[in-house]
């Protein structure tokens, strides 16, 4: 397993994160506690749960773990949490503001079992609360020693460089990561909101790296899916869901250059996007989540797998989303880069 730094920050944490939306609901205890113990053994380290992932239900297990296993395992877990969604139906119970982000995190501390988190994440923008005070809650936090670094997560570019400027002007926390969904099939992040990141030195833990199952090869290009898939399992969404993927040409020529990849280096398709996603610049670490033990044993193995070159071209050219209009197609697609022909 690498190691590579959480953003700016001096926190080292592996370039694979066990993400915990599963615990609880898809992952029973006694399989939530397996994937923990396979992970830290694999040389894992990152954990990422949140406090409305199975309705706190993903904090308990991953805290009842930790308090069952010895300081030598549990001294080497890096543990994040979120919080900004509703957690209860009060008006309060909701959003980025100084109440509810304070009784969000002494909760969600109580349901882990420890004294601080070493990431803790706002899981999305709140329009209805200044993002100086959000900052300034959650530098008080780092101040409290409850919080070791903060984070953002699902936000926009311009969201995304207010926060690192408010932060900065007041001399507050700044924010380290960015959590964002990103894949071979959502790249569009790449036009606005990774140059932010890098920017300013927040490094990324995508989310969703294997776009929903499709980039690990379960669907096909005449059946829709059914049984044990998160699109099988909710059939009225997931036929509305498979019907819009599967009519881009696009998704169909990223999945063959995935294909042929991983048949060529005897590996899973799930390995090839994990490993693109690894190559990424701007990626510290890249968050799994899977339901089961298998799953996840698959996906570690990406962990030893580097992309060639060609490969990674390969990819990049399949998957480049291409965009047409202003501002980032077009004439806008001069503000992305600066191709140089003929004499300056």
């Amino acid at each position: 397993m690498e190691y590579r730094t959480l953003g700016s920050s001096g926190t080292s944490v592996s370039s694979l994160t066990l993400g915990t939306m599963t615990f609880g609901s898809e992952t029973d205890r006694e399989g939530a506690f397996e994937q923990l113990d396979v992970f830290l053994e694999a040389g894992g380290t990152l954990v990422d749960t949140a406090d409305v992932y199975s309705g706190g239900v993903s904090e308990e297990i991953v805290g009842a773990w930790l308090a069952e296993r010895p300081a030598e395992v549990t001294e080497r877990v890096v543990l994040a949490t979120k919080g900004r969604f509703p957690t209860s139906g009060e008006p309060n119970g909701v959003g980025l503001s100084r109440r509810h982000l304070t009784r969000a995190l002494d909760a969600s501390l109580r349901r882990l079992g420890v004294e601080a988190v070493d990431l803790y994440q706002v899981h999305a923008w709140d329009p209805w609360t200044p993002v100086e005070e959000t900052l300034s809650t959650l530098d008080a936090f780092v101040r409290a020693g409850k919080v070791h670094n903060v984070g953002l997560s699902n936000f926009t570019g311009w969201q995304l460089q207010k926060a690192v400027d408010v932060a900065a002007a007041e001399g507050l926390a700044p924010p380290v990561t960015l959590q964002p969904q990103y894949n071979l099939l959502v790249r569009e992040i790449e036009w606005e909101i990774v140059p932010a990141a890098e920017e300013n030195g927040l490094g990324l833990l995508p989310w969703s790296p294997l776009g929903g199952g499709w980039l690990s090869g379960k669907y096909t290009r005449d059946t829709a899916p059914t049984g044990a898939t998160r699109l099988g399992e909710n059939p009225e969404r997931g036929v509305e869901a498979y019907a819009r993927r599967n009519a881009q040409q696009r998704t169909w020529a990223v999945l063959d250059a995935v294909q042929t990849i991983a048949e060529r280096r005897g590996t899973t398709m799930a390995q090839v996007s994990l490993a693109w996603l690894l190559a990424q610049p701007a990626v510290s670490s890249v968050i799994l989540g899977a339901r089961t033990t298998e799953q996840l044993r698959d996906n570690l193995g990406s962990a030893d797998l580097e992309l060639e070159a060609a490969e990674l071209a390969t990819l990049d050219e399949a998957s480049d989303p291409e965009p047409a209009d202003y501002p980032y197609g077009g004439p806008g697609a001069q503000q992305r880069s600066r191709k140089l022909t003929g004499g300056r």
